[in-house]
């Protein structure tokens, strides 16, 4: 298998798009996930504070494994770690929601002509279009949550085909905190970050055309900068959330 497409096929940190099934393994990698995705799910918003005191009781687990994870979860962007405060789910301010999708563009810009220029692209780029054709089907089953998963995880899984380890961890903070940002509450078929956007640019990538897959993500990333709204602090009662399989 080439070396790209085994960045792919490799075990991921974060969670598995495909596979919504409940995670076996340590207390602390399912409490890890079952977070993430609670997070990316817009079913925890933002600022809500996750104490360690109720995540040690939902998980039945000691408070340095709960400090663990929190401090995986704010390296990956998606939580904030506030001195005498507390752990909080990520809220990004305007100005760095702008930031952040300007630099999202020039490193995805980058990544595009990288993968464009590579020998048999099509093979390349193979498991990302399966990625896509996943995230039309839970598009079509209405399953929202593994939707809005699979439509932030298609940047990570371009960026995991440039080989390089860097860029990628870059990309998945980034991806991460701009899809806390995006408004949960838009309508399905009109979400800019789309299948059917995300389809357009792996047709450019697989003619070799780079500007054309440039073009056509610099337009999707703006439709998903523009989509950006300020979210209500939120007060959740976590056990209801998270820990189900407990």
């Amino acid at each position: 298998m080439p070396k790209n497409l085994k960045l792919i096929a490799a075990a991921d940190p974060t969670p598995s798009a495909v596979d919504a099934k409940p995670r076996k393994g340590s207390v602390e990698e399912r409490m890890y996930h079952e977070i993430y995705d609670a997070i990316m799910e817009h079913r925890l918003p933002p600022r809500t504070k996750l104490t360690e005191h109720s995540l040690c009781e939902i998980y039945a687990t000691a408070r340095h494994t709960v400090r663990k994870v929190l401090a995986r979860l704010a390296a990956d962007g998606m939580v904030d770690l506030e001195p005498n405060r507390g752990a909080f789910i990520a809220s990004p301010s305007t100005d760095e929601a702008h930031d952040m999708f300007e630099l999202r563009q020039m490193l995805e810009r980058a990544v595009l002509e990288k993968i464009a220029a590579m020998p048999d692209v099509r093979s390349v780029i193979a498991p990302v279009r399966q990625m896509v054709a996943h995230e039309r089907q839970a598009f079509l089953g209405n399953e929202r949550p593994r939707w809005i998963r699979l439509s932030a995880e298609f940047h990570t899984a371009l960026a995991q085909l440039s080989g390089n380890a860097l860029l990628v961890t870059m990309m998945r903070r980034l991806v991460s905190r701009t899809t806390l940002m995006i408004a949960s509450v838009e309508a399905p078929g009109n979400n800019a970050c789309s299948f059917d956007e995300h389809e357009a640019i792996l047709d450019a990538l697989e003619q070799g055309n780079a500007a054309l897959a440039q073009s056509r993500m610099a337009h999707h990333l703006g439709a998903c900068a523009d989509r950006v709204q300020p979210d209500e602090p939120g007060h959740f009662d976590l056990r209801s959330v998270l820990g189900r399989d407990a």
